[in-house]
């Protein structure tokens, strides 16, 4: 481990300096071996699913990771096309900010830069792999890869064909993209303050957690997706349904979905019944407070654990409330910080919400399934965060970058601005056009 923390470190160095024509080409070189390799990557996906398949009849595993861990020909085609994507936005690295003028001579330029090696653990899932891969080649950072045990054959065969591509570009490091197994390699890479910058843990709220408090390493991420829908009384019936379906059923599984739709008690009666016959058409069991099933009478009733829970399935729990400010109130409280919704008309609604519910993404007449780093064109994403600080909502190529100030001078030195006849600083901003 402390071989792999030290060379992806000098690797990063490296990465620093390539062209955007470099990085991209090694994309490309990427791109063209996972199509050359595919049957082979699809062979090695198919022992994980077998020895996955094993451990959710056992109930070691949910069947919700067992089908985020299938690979398929389409899934293919689509890590390709967001190799692609990448490839197609601009360079993230060396973009000139801002600059300030400090004297006659004497400019401050905010530059663009990578961060530097980044860890990145997550669970099933192996299309992570090339996707995170691409955006750490196309921001110029080295990564570490910590995958689940139960994509093991996936993972290392992707990893295998990326560095085997990489390998082939002239100029491209060693090192830039590496895999660890082990839940000690995490425990020492936890430990590497040194070599790492930054760790990016993907997966289940007692995996972020344990991440958070065992670590020096500043990390990013979030812990549960527990994603409302409000539905105001100024909302359309029919878009309320429409969306709150898509939130719930379109992927079920993932961080994005809703978990909670709180309904506004001036629309409740007519709303509840479309709302719940559509969901039971698409086998979601539906949970519901007291208010919810003095309307619909034959659904389960929910308790206090379930808003505070993330189903990651076909669950959803309903609540009436009688404002708009109930609604954000029971958000703030309960939610995750990751994506919340409300469905109305009315503007001053719209924007009152907007405003005052925290959250890393907040939509308005929209499914949550669009907080994705691919649906915001970032490309792919290697997360979502619902920290404050750095990056937030899916992080893409931007968030993987930091940015470092250069100063130009003509010999100034500090003396001639501090004493008797000190030197006056201008401060003046500088149009970015002027100073390319």
């Amino acid at each position: 481990m402390y071989d792999t923390a030290r060379n992806a470190k000098n690797s990063s160095y490296l990465l620093a300096s390539l062209s955007e024509e470099v990085k991209n080409n090694a994309l490309f070189a990427v791109t063209e071996h996972i199509k050359t390799k595919k049957d082979l990557i699809l062979e090695e996906n198919k022992k994980d699913l077998a020895e996955a398949q094993a451990l959710v009849e056992k109930g070691e595993l949910t069947k919700a990771l067992y089908n985020r861990l299938k690979l398929d020909e389409d899934k293919i085609n689509v890590i390709i096309k967001g190799i692609h994507d990448v490839i197609n936005l601009e360079d993230p690295v060396n973009k000139t900010m801002a600059v300030t003028e400090l004297d006659q001579g004497l400019n401050l330029h905010k530059v663009s830069c990578p961060i530097g090696v980044i860890g990145v653990i997550f669970e099933s899932r192996p299309d992570v792999v090339p996707q995170i891969a691409a955006l750490a080649v196309k921001s110029a950072n080295a990564v570490i890869l910590k995958g689940g045990r139960e994509a093991d054959y996936s993972n290392e065969i992707l990893v295998n064909v990326i560095n085997e591509a990489l390998s082939s570009v002239e100029g491209f490091p060693a090192n830039a993209v590496n895999l660890i197994k082990t839940r000690d390699n995490v425990k020492e890479m936890l430990k590497m303050d040194e070599y790492i910058d930054l760790i990016i843990p993907r997966g289940s709220n007692s995996l972020v957690k344990y991440i958070q408090e065992n670590t020096r390493i500043p990390v990013l991420g979030h812990t549960e997706g527990i994603c409302h829908i409000y539905a105001d009384e100024f909302a359309d019936l029919q878009t309320a349904v429409n969306i709150s379906v898509d939130s719930k059923i379109q992927y079920p599984a993932a961080c994005n979905a809703v978990e909670t739709i709180l309904v506004h008690s001036a629309i409740a009666g007519e709303l509840l019944p479309l709302l719940t016959e559509q969901f039971k058409r698409e086998d979601v069991l539906v949970k519901g407070d007291d208010r919810t099933r003095e309307i619909v009478s034959d659904i389960e009733p929910a308790t206090d654990e379930d808003w505070a829970t993330e189903y990651t399935d076909k669950i959803i729990s309903i609540k009436v409330v009688d404002s708009i400010n109930q609604a954000i109130d029971h958000i703030n409280h309960y939610g995750s910080g990751h994506t919340d919704c409300i469905i109305t008309e009315n503007e001053q609604k719209r924007d009152l919400f907007m405003n005052l519910v925290d959250s890393s993404g907040v939509y308005c007449n929209a499914s949550t399934r669009f907080a994705d780093g691919f649906r915001y064109g970032f490309g792919a994403e290697v997360g979502i965060s619902t920290n404050k600080t750095h990056a937030r909502g899916p992080v893409g190529l931007d968030g993987l970058t930091i940015y470092k100030y250069r100063l130009y001078g003509k010999g100034q030195i500090v003396a001639e601005y501090s004493g008797k006849g000190a030197k006056e600083f201008t401060h003046r901003k500088l149009s970015l056009s002027s100073c390319n």
